[in-house]
């Protein structure tokens, strides 16, 4: 290779690792893949587990909430509340012309498998990274995602 050539890719190499936009998106897709391992099991994807999770503590939680809790699209939501309606995991009720959803016997049963994926995830990450390393990264990217969202 060319000088200029070893440059350009070490130049890369560093764009890449001190890039925000390209290391969330890695951790992103890293940390997908291990939520939705640990929710294989109890067949929801981790968005669906948290949808019903919402639903359980909020009975009644609207589409718009829904949105705003879980950082989605309101078409994402909808799509992910439909599946959940369909398996018969909450139900919609419509107030006037919005709706609002509602955890079902068979969504409030899934309760402690929700909680226990989440366990799974969160004991899976902790013993790679550190429990004070994630709870430090969790915490840092949280307080960062609620600044940039303002500006």
């Amino acid at each position: 290779m060319h000088k200029h050539q070893n440059s350009a890719m070490a130049d890369s190499k560093t764009l890449l690792e001190n890039c925000l936009y390209f290391t969330a998106n890695a951790l992103a897709r890293t940390i997908t893949r291990l939520a939705e391992e640990a929710f294989a099991p109890v067949g929801l994807s981790p968005s669906q587990a948290f949808l019903i999770m919402l639903a359980l503590e909020s009975p009644g939680i609207t589409p718009t909430e829904l949105a705003t809790r879980l950082h989605l699209a309101p078409s994402t939501v909808s799509r992910l509340a439909e599946g959940l309606v369909r398996r018969g995991l909450v139900e919609r009720r419509a107030q006037g012309k919005s709706a609002h959803f509602h955890p079902t016997a068979q969504g409030k049963d899934m309760a402690d498998s929700i909680a226990a994926a989440w366990k799974s995830l969160h004991r899976r990450y902790s013993d790679v990274l550190g429990e004070d390393t994630g709870t430090d990264l969790t915490r840092v990217i949280h307080q960062s995602c609620q600044i940039l969202e303002q500006s």
